[in-house]
């Protein structure tokens, strides 16, 4: 059996979202990391999309018999018929990572606290720093700085979550931080 811990999160709720997993054989030893960037989405919809990620690359592989380890007790529950999926936007997740599941000889699934699924967030996060156009973390002592860009404030509003502006336009491809004032 091999197991696979996944974790989804996003950055806002919607906001940009990613998933992580990390799949081990029966020794613990690690034969795939998944992750990917799922543009502007739920927590939960990025918590079932590492499920699926999993379900798929177990069964392309030809691996019947997999173990789950999430930190989503929501993602958990549903799967094992103890919650009700109400979400409108879960439910053909939800109806997917079922039908993948019986195709497959054994399946577990289990929560865990956030601490048992540290690679997997991991993977999530940098998934989504990725698809926001991030710097990794770790960069090389030989490679230049960038430069610190210059700061600009903007007065505004934000209305059903969009922000408007007050006067002018924002610059294409800014990151914007919005504070209340």
């Amino acid at each position: 059996m091999i197991t696979a811990h996944c974790d989804g999160g996003s950055r806002g709720n919607p906001g940009p979202a990613g998933y992580g997993a990390v799949i081990e054989d029966a020794n613990g030893q690690v034969v795939a990391r998944l992750s990917e960037f799922l543009g502007m989405q739920t927590n939960n919809y990025a918590e079932y999309s590492g499920l699926l990620g999993v379900l798929k690359w177990a069964l392309k592989h030809g691996h019947t018999r997999l173990k789950v380890v999430s930190d989503s007790e929501l993602m958990v529950k549903q799967m094992k018929g103890q919650y009700k999926v109400a979400s409108p936007a879960l439910w053909p997740l939800w109806e997917e990572a079922r039908a993948l599941t019986r195709k497959l000889e054994r399946f577990e699934i289990g929560h865990t606290l956030r601490g048992g699924n540290k690679e997997a967030d991991k993977l999530a996060n940098e998934a989504m720093d990725k698809g926001m156009g991030k710097m990794p973390k770790a960069i090389p002592a030989s490679a230049p700085m960038p430069a610190k860009p210059e700061r600009q404030v903007f007065e505004g509003y934000v209305k059903n979550g969009v922000v408007h502006l007050l006067e002018g336009e924002l610059p294409e491809g800014i990151f914007v931080k919005v504070t209340r004032g």
